[in-house]
């Protein structure tokens, strides 16, 4: 087992945090969050899983993908520059595979997301273990672990004085590279886990698809679309181009994009008026049957990392365990 002194990782953050972005788990007002920090005192160590994701670092909720200038005849685009290298510290193994999943989409199937693919090239994943599944966690269910290092560049687990550390990938070995690491005799001991129930498998989900619980659903669900934002898998998004201030004689215009969600009233809305998904629980139902049988059959892994971060948000207490429960005991 190879550790780090306490002592070290900081001032190695610290040092880290002078060259490039470092984010982290911070603690403000409103709860824990990933944050960009300026020294690893700012670190919440103690946290729990952050209330939010670290997708936004990678994909980020409203962007702007290009601008465009008219000068007479002439047209110019500009593109947004490359990323800068940021460092994700603290990072949740529930977390890094929303952004293996994320991958799957934006990287691993073409078209490649130009943006997306910048911000990742330029991206270290340093993973902290959770010594435990929270109240609302269900990772192991997805094939997770509180502890699982994989996704991660490197994987770092609290020991107290001193951490546990291993290098996953080549970048992660040259990071660790010079460090004051010692060999110390025994085993990382595993994060303690609890007994969660089943989900579904894909061909029940798929099954599902004229039930009649999906209505029922509907007439709770508020069409909020919290779920969507904290989900670190979630990925849908709209597109528009906005007018600039411009010189006279000049157009200057933008285009942005934005998170969307599928649970959107409008969101399959089309030109003609017509919206095939017009009932709320239509869409609660796209939303499951996309994480558990589009996106796995389109991109490879299923588009949920067991985070429950969307039964900690939904206003009126609509659970994804439960849903799944009952469909499942209904295709048995």
């Amino acid at each position: 087992m190879k550790t780090l002194s306490r002592e070290n990782l900081n001032l190695w953050l610290d040092g880290l945090a002078a060259q490039q972005s470092l984010i982290a788990p911070h603690l403000e007002a409103q709860g824990v969050f990933y944050r960009p920090v300026q020294r690893a005192q700012e670190i919440a160590w103690e946290a729990d899983r952050p209330a939010l994701s670290a997708k936004e670092f990678l994909f980020p909720p409203s962007e702007r993908l290009l601008k465009v200038e008219k000068r007479g005849p002439d047209i110019r685009l500009e593109v947004s520059p490359s990323a800068a290298p940021q460092a994700i510290f603290g990072l949740r193994p529930c977390d890094a595979r929303g952004i293996r999943v994320m991958d799957a989409a934006f990287l691993e199937t073409p078209p490649i997301d130009s943006q997306y693919a910048s911000r990742r090239e330029n991206t270290l994943l340093l993973g902290l273990a959770c010594r435990s599944m929270g109240a609302s966690c269900f990772c192991t269910i997805m094939g997770l672990a509180p502890d699982d290092p994989r996704d991660m560049d490197v994987m770092f687990t609290d020991r107290g004085p001193t951490l546990a550390v291993q290098a996953l990938t080549p970048r992660g070995e040259a990071l660790l590279a010079g460090l004051p690491i010692v060999e110390e005799p025994g085993e990382v001991e595993p994060a303690s886990r609890r007994e969660v129930g089943g989900l579904p498998t894909a061909e029940a989900w798929k099954e599902s698809f004229g039930d009649a619980r999906w209505a029922k659903h509907g007439e709770r669900c508020l069409s909020c679309r919290l779920c969507a934002y904290v989900c670190p898998t979630c990925r849908c998004y709209d597109v528009r181009d906005e007018a600039l201030p411009s010189p006279p004689g000049e157009a200057h215009f933008e285009r942005l994009r934005a998170w969307d969600s599928c649970t959107r009233e409008g969101y399959r809305l089309t030109a003609g008026g017509h919206n095939p998904r017009a009932a709320a629980g239509s869409r609660l139902r796209n939303r499951l049957l996309c994480k558990f049988v589009y996106y796995p059959h389109q991109y490879g892994p299923a588009a949920c990392t067991g985070c429950g971060r969307c039964l900690d948000a939904c206003p009126v207490n609509l659970d994804l365990l439960e849903i799944g429960g009952a469909l499942q005991e209904a295709a048995q």
